[in-house]
C-alpha cells in the first residue's frame, strides 16, 4: 500500500527499514515528549516487527507507514482505529530531526487524514500531543484539526512523571468542506 503527494510518499514498513528508523528513534530530541525511547537497536527492530505483524491482522487496527522523502526513509506516520463501531481513529507521526521544519510531518498527517476518511471511512480522527511540543501542535492546526482541550495527566512518561496532552480532532464533514 502506497500513499503519496508531490512531496513524499508513504509505504508499509519492510524488515530492513529498522536501520533508517533507528537513525532518528535513538535520539533523545526525537522522543523527549514520548513514552518510549531513546531506542536501543532491539527496541527499533521490535517496532518494525510489530508494524509487520499488525499489517497482517484482520480486522486491521493499526496502519503504520514509512515516510519516504527524496528516496530516503525519514520518519513514520500511523493511524489506529480506536473504535470500529463509532468509526474513530487516532493519528501520530515522528520525523527525523534533520527534516524538521520542512513540512514533512504536515504533509504526512494530511495523507493519513485522507486515508482515514476516504479509505477507512472514519467519522472522527483525533491526535494528542504534549503541550510543550509546539511543532506538533502547529502541524495539527495546519491540517485543520480543532483543539478540543487538554487531557490532564493522561500519560505516564518514562521518567515516572504524569503529563498532560492537548487533544485535537476533525470530523469527516470538516475534512470534506
Amino acid at each position: 500500500m502506497i500513499l503519496e503527494n508531490d512531496k513524499l510518499f508513504l509505504r508499509e514498513f519492510r524488515q530492513q527499514d529498522w536501520v533508517d528508523v533507528h537513525k532518528y528513534a535513538s535520539q533523545e530530541v526525537v522522543c523527549r515528549y514520548q513514552t518510549w525511547g531513546p531506542n536501543s537497536e532491539e527496541d527499533t527492530k521490535e517496532f518494525i516487527q510489530d508494524a509487520l505483524e499488525e499489517a497482517t491482522q484482520t480486522p486491521r487496527e493499526r496502519y503504520v507507514f514509512a515516510i519516504i522523502h527524496q528516496e530516503t526513509l525519514i520518519g513514520a506516520v500511523e493511524i489506529m482505529i480506536r473504535d470500529f463501531v463509532n468509526e474513530v481513529g487516532e493519528i501520530g507521526y515522528i520525523v527525523n530531526p534533520d527534516y524538521w521544519g520542512k513540512g514533512i510531518a504536515t504533509q504526512s498527517a494530511k495523507l493519513m487524514m485522507t486515508f482515514g476518511f476516504e479509505t477507512l471511512k472514519l467519522h472522527r480522527i483525533y491526535a494528542t500531543c504534549d503541550p510543550r511540543n509546539i511543532g506538533s501542535s502547529k502541524v495539527l492546526e495546519k491540517i485543520g484539526m480543532s483543539k478540543e482541550g487538554i487531557l490532564r495527566e493522561n500519560m505516564l512518561m518514562k521518567d515516572g512523571v504524569w503529563r498532560d496532552s492537548l487533544l485535537y480532532s476533525m470530523l469527516k464533514q470538516e475534512w470534506l468542506s
